[in-house]
């Protein structure tokens, strides 16, 4: 054989080698042990879509200095995103503007907590659905997701996520994870905001 035909030959099976270690070793995505998923409700009306709504959310309104300590977990880190789908696998936020995200940690136990800003419910509540069977959050924090729990809710056209992890027991997840939930409550001052 020729080395013009020998060599794309020989990259083409390298490439083809890398792709399927890559995606034998990387493994699967993580998804929590215990999942809740809520869809919005009437009570969100005045929220129902960024319309009503148009100021974007702001790291320092969702992760105030109250929300450095919740409980037993302590904020590690926060970022935004523009790009949603850049904080999901598996599913896709269509609509979104932005997501918010936090990082906690204390003693064994490690948490996250996401807010999307969507267009309107009926995207809020198709995200959910599609974290309920298609995807998931990007583990942001290394905790083993086999005893994790997690919850999303739709407000309007918002979506929160929150998810808890490490060895500790699931009284302490589920405390934990109440409290991670809690970061959702900035919803409510838009509603007040928008009426």
């Amino acid at each position: 054989m020729s080395r013009r035909v020998l060599l794309p030959i020989v990259f083409a099976g390298v490439a083809v080698v890398a792709v399927a270690g890559w995606l034998w070793l990387r493994g699967e995505d993580p998804r929590p042990a215990a999942f809740h998923a809520e869809p919005t409700s009437a009570f969100y009306a005045a929220i129902e879509t960024r319309q009503n709504d148009a100021a974007p959310l702001t790291l320092q309104e969702v992760f105030t200095p109250a929300a450095r300590s919740l409980g037993s977990l302590t904020l590690e880190a926060t970022r935004e995103f523009t790009e949603c789908d850049e904080v999901l696998w598996g599913a896709t936020a269509a609509g979104c503007t932005q997501a918010l995200q936090a990082t906690y940690r204390g003693g064994s136990m490690v948490g996250q907590f996401v807010i999307f800003n969507l267009g309107d419910g009926r995207a809020a509540d198709a995200l959910v659905a599609a974290l309920r069977k298609d995807g998931f959050v990007r583990q942001e924090v290394a905790f083993d997701p086999a005893g994790s729990r997690a919850q999303a809710r739709a407000m309007g056209h918002y979506v929160t996520v929150s998810w808890v992890g490490g060895p500790a027991p699931a009284q302490d997840l589920v405390t934990a994870l109440v409290s991670l939930d809690g970061l959702g409550r900035v919803v409510q001052g838009r509603i007040v905001a928008a009426t």
